[in-house]
């Protein structure tokens, strides 16, 4: 693939019904590449359209959903992607000893399994052309764990540890991998979090973490970003196009200073004292 940013590149991005995935979606297409976005339902596809976005339908979750979405984006695209950014994602929140088998199953179909899917499909044409760069947006949370997010962050930690066993395996290829690591984001992560709880632990009032669940209920509800740090998805789309421009992009690109912050803090401390610092700020 071409460093050039100005030149015309075929994009398919996952997870465009707002935040990151709209508004990459929407920078790029601003740029002149030709760009597919992915959404799970048809009102938001009709907001992409208006837009002038071509885009699919793609429900990480079903299997036939991925191979249509598949099948449609890349005669959409004729037969090449140049990126994929899978970004398409959800938190479960909840206390591990809480969590079903079926909610974290959900969880890894969603933010995993689906993912494998749909970037095997694209990986395949990106061989025959020779060429591509595949993009995971992972999470601070692919690099520690906070308490209440145990399925959220096994699906990041499962995410992270195939992504840099494709990139090795890729390494005499000319296709790139890399991993994008926000920390806060504005976007309906939130929201998206909050019906997950409510869905996957209706009886959280009889749990005995019903004291940090109201916490956590509070803090999902929250009309604005409450947490320090926060960014637009203009930061991660700064990441994009970096990786657009590198002839030899990393393997990780950190985004907002909780990222750089934990990456730090991994790396020098213990575990104990890391969970210390983790559970101040639960």
């Amino acid at each position: 693939m071409s460093a050039n940013i100005q030149t015309k590149l075929n994009i398919l991005i996952t997870g465009c019904s707002s935040g990151i995935g709209l508004y990459c979606a929407q920078k790029f297409h601003e740029l002149g590449h030709h760009v597919v976005a992915t959404v799970r339902k048809e009102a938001d596809q009709e907001t992409l359209l208006e837009l002038g976005i071509q885009s699919v339908i793609l429900d990480y979750a079903d299997k036939q959903s991925i191979a249509f979405a598949f099948s449609s984006a890349i005669e959409l695209l004729d037969g090449k992607i140049d990126l994929l950014f899978n970004n398409g994602a959800y938190g479960q929140p909840g206390a591990v000893e809480d969590l079903s088998v079926d909610a974290l199953r959900l969880q890894f179909e969603t933010n995993f399994f689906g993912w494998h899917d749909l970037t095997i499909r694209v990986l395949n044409v990106m061989l025959s052309a020779g060429s591509g760069k595949i993009v995971h947006n992972s999470s601070v949370l692919g690099l520690v764990s906070l308490p209440y997010r145990g399925a959220y962050n096994a699906s990041k930690f499962a995410l992270e540890g195939l992504t840099d066993t494709l990139r090795m395996e890729l390494h005499n290829t000319n296709i790139h991998v890399s991993l994008i690591e926000p920390g806060p984001i504005v976007s309906k992560f939130r929201e998206n979090a909050r019906q997950a709880f409510f869905k996957h632990i209706p009886n959280w009032q009889e749990s005995r973490h019903v004291n940090e669940y109201e916490k956590q209920i509070n803090r999902l509800s929250a009309a604005d970003a409450p947490q320090r740090f926060t960014l637009g998805p203009e930061a991660v789309f700064d990441k994009l196009e970096k990786i657009i421009k590198s002839d030899k992009p990393n393997a990780r690109y950190y985004v907002t200073f909780p990222t750089y912050l934990m990456g730090t803090l991994k790396r020098l401390l213990s575990s104990a004292l890391l969970d210390k610092i983790l559970l101040k700020n639960k």
